[in-house]
C-alpha cells in the first residue's frame, strides 16, 4: 500500500492544499476503528504511520501483571521478563502487530478517508472563495429555467434564483449572462449553498459603488435605499463633501449615469432623494413628485401625517400605495396621508368637540 499511499499524499498536498499530516490523522482513526469491528478490540491499539516503510503500522500494549485475565491486554511478569529482564509489574510493553487478513480492511478505510477529505477540501475550498462575494455582486450563467426558478451556474457551484429574488418581467434564457447578489453563502453537508437576489435592495447600492466613482469612495453616501424590484425604487444619498452635489452626481451629465442601472435593471425608475437632517423635510423630500403643504410628526408615536393639496393626493399616495409605501420604508417612518380638505375638516370637528367639553364647565361657574 505505501507507493499508492505516498502518491496521494503528494496529490492531496500538491492539488488540493491538503497536508499530508491532517489525512494521516484521519486515517489512522479510520483504521482503529475498522480494527476495533473486525477484532472487537481497540482500547489498547494504536495505529501510526511509518514514514519510512511509507505504510501504517499496528501497536498493541499490554500491561505486566502478576495474573493474565485477558492476554490481549495483560501478560504475564515471566513473558515480560524473557524480552528483557528490567520489565515489572504494572509496566506497559508496545508490541507491533499483524492482523490477519487486515490489509485489505486498511486499503479500503484509507481510500474511503482519502475520498472524504478530498470532498470535504473541495468543499471548504468553494466555501471560503464564495464567502468572499457575500454582499457583493457577481455574475453567473443560466442554465437551466422552470417555473419555480431560474437555475445559475457561478463556476464552480450552482446557485438557484427563486421567485421572490427574479424580478417581474425579466426573461432568461440558457446561456444567457446574469448579475446577481450574493445574499448569503452556507456550508452544508452536500456542499456549500450560495443564495442570489435580483430584488435585494443591497443590489442597488452595489451597482451604484460600481458606476459611480464618487460612492465608490465614499464621497456620496447611499444612505437608504427601498425597492420594488422591477418597478420603482427610492433612494436617499448624502454628499460628504461640500463642493459635491449628491443628486447631480447620481444622476449624472443628462442623466447618463442613472440610466445605465434603468437600462441593467430592465427599466426601474429612480427617485433620487436627497438626505436633510430635519426629518419632516426627509419626509417631505421622499414623497416626491408629489407637493407637500405639511408634515406633522408625532414625536411620541413616531408616525407623521403628510397634509397635501387635494388634487395631489393620488399622487401622493402612489399607484396601488407605491409612493407612499416607498417613501415610508426608504426614510423608516410611519407615514398617514390626508387631504389638505380632509384635514381641515377634521381639525375643525376636533375643535368643536374640545368647546362642548368646556362649555358645561363655563355654565357650571356662572351659576356659582
Amino acid at each position: 500500500m505505501s507507493k499508492e499511499m505516498q502518491a496521494a499524499f503528494t496529490l492531496l498536498e500538491e492539488e488540493k492544499g491538503i497536508s499530508p499530516e491532517v489525512v494521516i490523522g484521519a486515517i489512522a482513526e479510520a483504521l482503529t476503528a475498522a480494527y476495533k469491528k473486525q477484532y472487537n478490540q481497540s482500547q489498547n491499539v494504536t495505529i501510526e504511520y511509518n514514514d519510512a516503510k511509507g505504510d501504517f503500522i499496528v501497536y498493541s500494549t499490554r500491561e505486566v501483571v502478576d495474573e493474565v485475565f485477558d492476554s490481549r491486554l495483560e501478560m504475564s511478569l515471566d513473558d515480560a521478563l524473557a524480552l528483557n529482564a528490567h520489565y515489572q509489574i504494572g509496566d506497559k510493553i508496545r508490541f507491533e502487530e499483524k492482523p490477519k487478513d487486515f490489509a485489505r480492511t486498511a486499503a479500503n478505510a484509507a481510500k474511503q478517508v482519502i475520498m472524504n477529505k478530498m470532498r470535504e477540501e473541495s468543499h471548504t475550498i468553494i466555501y471560503n472563495e464564495f464567502k468572499r462575494y457575500e454582499n457583493e455582486i457577481i455574475q453567473g450563467t443560466v442554465e437551466r429555467v422552470d417555473d419555480r426558478a431560474i437555475f445559475i451556474n457561478l463556476g464552480k457551484v450552482d446557485s438557484m434564483l427563486g421567485k421572490r429574488d427574479q424580478i417581474p418581467g425579466e426573461r432568461y434564457q440558457i446561456g444567457d449572462k446574469v448579475k446577481v447578489y450574493v445574499s448569503a453563502v452556507e456550508q452544508s453537508k452536500k456542499g456549500p449553498i450560495v443564495y442570489v437576489s435580483r430584488t435585494h435592495p443591497e443590489l442597488l447600492k452595489r451597482m451604484f459603488e460600481k458606476e459611480i466613482p464618487e460612492v465608490y469612495d465614499g464621497t456620496v453616501e447611499i444612505v437608504s435605499i427601498a425597492r420594488e424590484a422591477g418597478d420603482r425604487a427610492k433612494v436617499i444619498v448624502k454628499s460628504n463633501d461640500a463642493n459635491v452635489d449628491a443628486i447631480g452626481t447620481i444622476v449624472g451629465p443628462r442623466g447618463s449615469r442613472i440610466r445605465t442601472l434603468v437600462d441593467e435593471l430592465h427599466g426601474e425608475n429612480m427617485d433620487i432623494i436627497e438626505w436633510n437632517d430635519d426629518r419632516a423635510t426627509m419626509i417631505k423630500n421622499a414623497l416626491k413628485p408629489a407637493q407637500v403643504n405639511d408634515v406633522i410628526v408625532d414625536e411620541i408615536t413616531g408616525e407623521t401625517v403628510v397634509v397635501v393639496p387635494d388634487d395631489q393626493l393620488s399622487l401622493a399616495i402612489g399607484k396601488r400605495g407605491q409612493n407612499v409605501r416607498l417613501a415610508a420604508h426608504v426614510t423608516n417612518n410611519k407615514i398617514d396621508i390626508k387631504s389638505q380638505t380632509k384635514f381641515d375638516q377634521e381639525a375643525s370637528e376636533a375643535s368643536e368637540v374640545e368647546a362642548e367639553a368646556v362649555e358645561p364647565t363655563l355654565s357650571a361657574d356662572v351659576l356659582d
